[in-house]
């Protein structure tokens, strides 16, 4: 059978029955025991979850959040037998760089809404207008409204190849990439599967893998010291999502299916804990939204089994030597205050050719802190528009 490679136009419209059932179920949420003075030791508190959740049932708006999504220009399209999901934001300005966005776990596409603006409208936003961008902003498979499908869901290379093809489709011979946490690995692997059409990948937040032991503390010092042990403190007692969403997806998708107090927390404990150095550094609606997105789409469990297949496919990857470094377009990596990457250990050669690092922000600058992030992408890509 022949797929279908048009683009249509989508609109967001979650029924009204599926949003009562939502409050009707954070109404009647049935509340675990906390251990005395738990804090985060244990993962994250009771009074914080309780909180969130009343806020979502009594003051956050949905209907008021989906428009203003809807006000973006929303589409989908077929590729390799999936739909995918995608925000297709182009520039006033007529010379600006095409730039695929690519969201990380627990993520969507709603982590960007904050620098869409200064992205593609500079002009209005008291930048250059010469440093715009048209936007292309893609759901991962399994991540909210582009669903999962088979296991070829869940594998990098097959995503990056299905970017290439997406933007092929909206006419883009020449384009650059941008990504965080898993959407790093994409706008990576991006570069290597379409090398003649991306201009240069710019990435944030990126460390030694969590699987790959312990960092050296030997020979470090100041901020690199710091990082490296944030990182070694992550590896001992923060990887309890990785292995349970990498091993066992099914056990814990029945939870984050039946329970919208047990999805808000799964994701909510990420968001507060990688997360910079702020009282309230993600917007609690914003938040909300993206919660609230993978409550109606049931995307705790496919993007937990997409991070099944993601880890097998890098098994296969790194056992076949491809994990290793590459030649290819030129790379930019933003460092925020909560990140825990080492240049000395990451680029030893210095071969990254933009390495900027920043005392504020986390693993989702784009909520955090858009005017970072955007005058990073801006700087890094301003070399490399052609």
């Amino acid at each position: 059978m022949t797929e279908n490679s048009e683009i249509r136009p989508f609109h967001l419209d979650i029924p009204q029955a599926d949003v009562d059932d939502l409050f009707d179920r954070l109404a009647r949420t049935r509340w675990p025991d906390e251990a005395p003075g738990a804090a985060w030791s244990r993962g994250v508190p009771l009074d914080h979850v309780k909180e969130l959740a009343d806020h979502w049932r009594t003051s956050f708006d949905w209907r008021e959040r989906e428009a203003e999504l809807n006000s973006y220009p929303q589409f989908t399209t077929e590729i390799d037998g999936r739909r995918i999901h995608f925000l297709h934001v182009r520039s006033p300005e007529p010379d600006a760089l095409p730039l695929i966005l690519t969201h990380g776990w627990p993520s969507s596409p709603i982590e960007f809404l904050k620098v869409i603006g200064p992205l593609t409208d500079p002009r209005a936003h008291g930048g250059d207008p010469a440093d715009a961008f048209h936007l292309v902003i893609p759901s991962l498979p399994g991540y909210g409204l582009s669903p999962l499908g088979d296991a070829s869901g869940g594998d990098l290379f097959h995503v990056a190849r299905a970017w290439a093809e997406l933007m092929a489709r909206l006419g883009y011979d020449r384009y650059a990439a941008q990504g965080t946490d898993v959407g790093s690995g994409v706008a990576m692997l991006l570069a290597m599967v379409a090398p003649d059409q991306v201009t240069g990948v710019h990435i944030n937040g990126p460390g030694p893998y969590p699987l790959g032991g312990p960092v050296d503390l030997d020979g470090l010092s100041g901020a690199d010291l710091v990082r490296a042990e944030r990182f070694n403190d992550f590896q001992s007692h923060g990887l309890g999502y990785l292995h349970l969403q990498s091993t066992r997806p099914q056990t814990l998708a029945y939870g984050l299916t039946d329970s919208p107090a047990g999805q808000l927390a799964w994701i909510a404990e990420k968001f507060a804990e990688w997360s910079g150095p702020a009282d309230e550094p993600v917007d609690r609606d914003q938040l909300l939204t993206n919660v609230s997105l993978y409550w109606f789409t049931r995307s705790g469990a496919s993007s937990a089994n997409a991070m099944y297949e993601g880890m097998r496919g890098y098994a296969r990857m790194a056992g076949s030597g491809q994990d290793q470094a590459h030649a290819g377009p030129p790379m930019g990596v933003a460092v925020f205050a909560a990140d825990f990457s080492v240049r000395a250990l990451i680029d030893p050669a210095n071969a990254i050719e933009h390495w900027s690092e920043f005392d504020r922000g986390g693993h989702f600058p784009a909520m955090e802190v858009p005017d970072l992030l955007t005058g990073d992408v801006r700087a890094f890509f301003r070399d490399h528009r052609g």
